[in-house]
């Protein structure tokens, strides 16, 4: 304890100081953060919610979300917030290194036995720095950043779909499981918990229930929102329709536990959801509880879970030391957007263009709330350009850890904008984005440089019942390379002003090369790695 006490006040003292020197903090503020212990972290992570899809982003909504609103309330709501990449996979390495995925070179999701991890052994990650700042860290949900599978030889299976899964040896270990690369406990899945070829919960780094038998896709809800399993291997203890119920139970049962054994000690708790991925199975006492279908009342358990797991923390007694963060991985399915759309009213993606693996704004604006009582102004609002990148270099300056150069490439803090220390000026000047195939995206300020042609995922020229055709808009420069859109004027990117500023494309084009080039958009931090402080607790 003495360790970890000393730990803590060094944290806390190279805290203040880099809240004054990089943010402008007022001193008193860092004064008062470095007289006080270092705060909980539960981040939690939605899949596939759309900026219309809560309430308090969007008051036409049909799906009451009223837990999530009431956490805004109380907390501050940012409307200018963007997942890295408009789907799963790259966003979630993202997040957990703040670096952008496409540095990596690998191109689209990972499904089944997909692997190795891609990040990087060697890598500092979110939950890593956080452990070696002295917290319990633990990841209960999704993964989807990959993981190494061994066969019977103990050689890694490359083999995809149904039959990757059957080659698995299962008395083996898995080498680069979440545990791996940080966090000291998870209970989870491998990719999409209800899409995938792989039905099982992994715990730790071991798969405890082997998944035996065919999934049996006659014995699961039938609508629109309900093709998207594949005929995977499914383990005895995986109930497609409870998956978020585990998920929250884990990670209550990680809660209290935590704070009876271990009160003295910060945790940080990342709950990754399943909802609202498709196939969208609600639990059953969920279902009818909205009146706009079975992907509403999917969206209305995620709400649900939500409070339940902010009940929790006040329930312990540890929610006015806890900073709270909620986000979606990117924005929501072509499927829910169609349909309800057409049978609901309700729009997943309003007031955007675009959805789930499209560059344009629908595609990863999104829902971005923290609240961290009498440090963020309840009931505030914020427009500062934020991409979910900058979670890591945000809570490495709330914690006093001082990232090395070769860690979070891509991260800004954002402590002086929950503070109510940044005013108006912005923070983060340039946003990039990219899609799965690495279609890439700059924005600076008002403006948007697309570079590239089309969305940039899906396919506007399809289609059938879950074509996008209905939705493709005019091109306004079809003899464009790129596009350019001034979203001061024009946010729903309907004007490409490619060929009318060819001076803005060019600087944008260039800034996004020499950030392809240098390896990190965000300055260098001039400063070695702290030994001090990256030492184990």
């Amino acid at each position: 304890m003495k360790i970890r006490h000393l730990m803590k006040t060094i944290g806390l003292a190279v805290a203040a100081v880099a809240l004054v020197g990089s943010n402008s903090i007022d001193p008193l503020l860092a004064r008062t953060l470095q007289d006080e212990p270092l705060p909980n972290i539960v981040f939690i992570l939605a899949d596939d919610l759309g900026f219309g899809d809560v309430g308090c982003y969007n008051p036409e909504s049909k799906v009451a979300t009223p837990h999530l609103d009431q956490f805004a309330s109380e907390g501050m709501r940012f409307t200018d917030a963007h997942s890295p990449a408009t789907v799963c996979t790259p966003t979630r390495y993202s997040v957990m290194t703040g670096r952008m995925a496409f540095r990596t070179g690998y191109r689209g999701v990972f499904t089944g036995v997909g692997g190795p991890c891609l990040i990087e052994k060697e890598r500092l990650t979110l939950p890593g720095m956080l452990r070696d700042m002295g917290y319990a860290t633990a990841c209960f949900g999704k993964w989807h950043i990959g993981m190494t599978f061994l066969d019977k030889d103990g050689n890694r299976i490359k083999t995809g779909g149904v039959k990757g899964v059957e080659q698995i040896d299962y008395s083996r270990a898995i080498p680069d499981a979440p545990i791996h690369r940080g966090f000291d406990r998870f209970y989870g899945t491998a990719c999409c918990p209800t899409t995938d070829w792989l039905y099982a919960y992994i715990d730790g780094d071991r798969i405890p229930v082997p998944p035996a038998e065919l999934l049996d896709k006659s014995q699961l809800p039938k609508h629109p929102y309900g093709n998207d399993c594949r005929r995977g291997r499914v383990a005895d203890n995986f109930n497609h329709e409870e998956v978020d119920l585990v998920f929250l139970e884990k990670s209550q049962e990680f809660l209290e536990e935590h704070v009876k054994t271990s009160p003295d000690k910060p945790f940080f708790l990342f709950h990754s959801m399943q909802a609202v991925h498709l196939p969208s199975f609600a639990a059953d006492r969920f279902k009818g509880k909205t009146e706009a279908g079975p992907h509403g009342d999917f969206i209305f358990e995620m709400d649900t879970i939500v409070g339940e797991l902010l009940k929790t923390l006040d329930d312990l007694g540890v929610a006015d030391n806890t900073l709270v963060m909620f986000a979606s991985d990117n924005g929501p399915e072509v499927p829910t957007v169609i349909d309800m759309r057409k049978t609901y009213q309700h729009d997943g993606a309003r007031p955007w263009r675009g959805v789930k693996r499209d560059q344009w704004e629908g595609g990863h604006r999104t829902p971005f709330i923290v609240r961290w009582p009498g440090k963020v102004e309840a009931g505030t609002t914020s427009d500062q350009l934020l991409s979910l990148t900058d979670v890591m270099a945000t809570l490495a300056e709330i914690t006093g850890n001082r990232l090395p150069d070769d860690a979070a490439e891509d991260s800004t803090s954002m402590l002086a904008v929950l503070l109510g220390a940044q005013g108006d000026k912005p923070l983060r000047r340039y946003l990039l984005q990219q899609t799965m195939s690495l279609a890439m995206s700059i924005r600076d300020g008002k403006w948007k440089y697309l570079d590239h042609k089309g969305s940039g995922g899906n396919n506007y020229n399809r289609a059938g019942p879950w074509g996008m055709k209905p939705y493709a808009l005019k091109d306004t420069d079809p003899d464009a390379l790129g596009q350019l859109y001034d979203l001061e004027t024009d946010p729903g990117e309907t004007n490409n002003l490619y060929s009318t500023h060819p001076e803005i494309v060019a600087a944008l084009k260039a800034q996004l090369e020499g950030f392809k080039e240098s390896g990190r958009s965000v300055p260098l931090r001039r400063q070695p790695p702290n030994k001090e402080l990256k030492a184990k607790p």
